[in-house]
């Protein structure tokens, strides 16, 4: 038997797993490391966390799996995005790692957008020009620590680092590629335009390889510290988003995925990118190559139900807990007490602004319809209908491009209630499939990527085998017109509430509030 070991590089740890050659997961290790906050909206990674936590994870998995060294056949990556990796030519770090989260650029964007029309950046890259992507990131670098910027070799993503410290190659995949503001995504390659409006140097940016691309070997250095057997091949893999996307079996038209975390992802597969005349949504290159993974993605979505069990739900919490079992378990079933439509409450889920469609940092989260008449269980229900009414949003930005979604798949930890996949496929109107790996799809988008890059499997078509449907969730049609009424009123409510300035008002009083006396 032959084992692929996959590494998904978290902006919380890293989670080693191992599939088998049929595309059975055999077993998973993880090993965390901590994000730095050095000032108001910075945020930062040592690589050299990631390097440990890559050796104490593979060290421990190959020891509890019993699986030998001689039996990996490789080892393939996926990793958080749209950071900045300072490398010397040794693969060092120059500097710590400004992550996805960071977005002290703003200021470099503004530069950057006297040079350049930002519509132009979203129709050559798919993604609006934003301090959230790595040239901003870069290009502060060069302006606040130019010491950094001309000892850097180049700039990678995390899960390039750990490839380059396995193998002594500097290169990154075309999805995360995808995710520097710096990509030209139908021509799949650099745009040397984009490069030139944020004032960079192209040969600091790494060659581009498919994700089935063998990279390099093991080295007899990294082999010690890791317990891989000197020689094992490398493949480079994706950025996290895309390998989710496989590890969903989204590599086709028609199907879609949805990610439900602290925050929420919609993406797809398509043989073009979408780009929406008003940028609502944004596309990454896919994993599968001439394929692209457009994408809309919201804040707040079970970070909005999470604040609903620490604020409406207290007592299932501490029932939960004497219990055993998860108080989102026990919320669920209150919820199923209150009828579709929650007896006329909406509930906006913007507790952190918002991102795809709405791209609006001021917005804020609200109950409306509020009557003396509504309890808990109306309460909770509303907070399930409006994340997913907001991720309606999503999917409507897609239709009105064009592109066709036939049923959606939910991954992630948020997507693990029956009763909220119920409540999916009625507001969408189009079954919702859960599937049994809900925490492992990203990882296992790295497996295939590895297992097609070293010729276990012919191509990316294995997911298909590999993904399992535990459970389905199919609309009733007897609620469509229900749904779709309060989707249009879950709409105007958004847009009055910003036409009238009401979130940007609320954004100011908050910000200017004095300290509780």
């Amino acid at each position: 038997m032959r084992y692929i070991l996959a590494h998904d590089v978290g902006t919380t740890g890293n989670k080693a797993t191992l599939f088998d050659e049929d595309g059975a997961l055999v077993r998973s290790a993880f090993a965390a490391y901590e994000t730095l906050y050095p000032h108001a909206g910075w945020a930062e990674q040592r690589p050299q966390d990631w390097w440990r936590a890559l050796c104490l994870s593979t060290r421990g998995l190959l020891r509890d799996s019993g699986v030998g060294q001689n039996e990996v056949a490789c080892v393939a990556f996926s990793g958080q995005m749209m950071g900045a990796v300072a490398v010397d030519d040794d693969a060092n770090p120059v500097r710590n790692a400004i992550i996805w989260a960071d977005q002290r650029a703003v200021s470099q964007v503004e530069r950057v957008a006297q040079r350049v029309d930002p519509r132009h950046v979203y129709s050559v890259t798919g993604h609006r020009l934003s301090p959230s992507y790595s040239a901003a990131k870069i290009l502060w670098l060069k302006d606040a620590e130019p010491q950094s910027y001309q000892a850097a070799r180049t700039f990678l993503q995390a899960k390039d680092f750990l490839a380059a410290k396995l193998t002594g190659a500097l290169v990154t995949d075309r999805s995360d590629a995808s995710g520097t503001n710096l990509y030209d995504l139908e021509r799949g390659m650099w745009s040397d335009e984009l490069i030139e409006a944020f004032e960079l140097e192209p040969e600091k940016l790494p060659p581009t390889r498919d994700s089935t691309d063998v990279v390099g070997e093991v080295t007899d250095i990294a082999a010690e510290e890791t317990g891989l057997r000197p020689g094992t091949p490398v493949v480079i893999g994706g950025g996290d988003g895309s390998c989710a996307g496989v590890g969903a079996g989204v590599i086709r038209e028609g199907l879609a995925y949805n990610y439900i975390g602290s925050s929420s992802w919609i993406a797809l597969a398509t043989p073009k990118p979408i780009l929406d005349p008003e940028m609502r949504t944004f596309t990454w290159a896919h994993l599968l190559p001439g394929m692209f993974s457009p994408c809309g993605t919201m804040q707040a979505a079970g970070a909005s139900y999470q604040f609903a069990r620490d604020h409406l739900a207290a007592q299932e919490k501490v029932v939960a807990e004497r219990l055993g079992i998860s108080a989102y378990d026990l919320m669920n079933e209150v919820s199923l007490q209150s009828p579709p439509g929650a007896r006329g409450l909406l509930f906006l889920p913007y507790l952190l602004g918002e991102r795809s469609p709405r791209w609006n940092p001021d917005a804020r989260g609200a109950f409306i319809g509020l009557t003396g008449r509504h309890g808990q269980p109306d309460l909770l229900r509303a907070v399930l209908e409006g994340i997913t009414l907001n991720l309606r949003v999503i999917l409507e930005a897609f239709a009105q491009q064009g592109a066709t979604i036939e049923r959606l798949r939910v991954i992630g930890g948020g997507a693990r209630g029956a009763a909220w996949n119920q409540i999916m496929a009625d507001v969408f109107g189009i079954p919702v499939d859960r599937l049994a790996l809900l925490e492992e799809a990203t990882s296992m988008g790295a497996g295939v990527a590895g297992g097609v890059g070293v010729g276990i499997w012919k191509d990316f078509s294995k997911v298909d085998e590999m993904v399992e449907v535990a459970g389905e969730a199919r609309p009733r049609p007897e609620l469509r017109a229900l749904y779709d009424e309060l989707s249009k009123l879950f709409e105007r409510a958004y847009t009055a509430l910003e036409d009238a300035s009401v979130f940007r008002g609320l954004a100011q009083v908050d910000s200017a509030q004095p300290s509780p006396t």
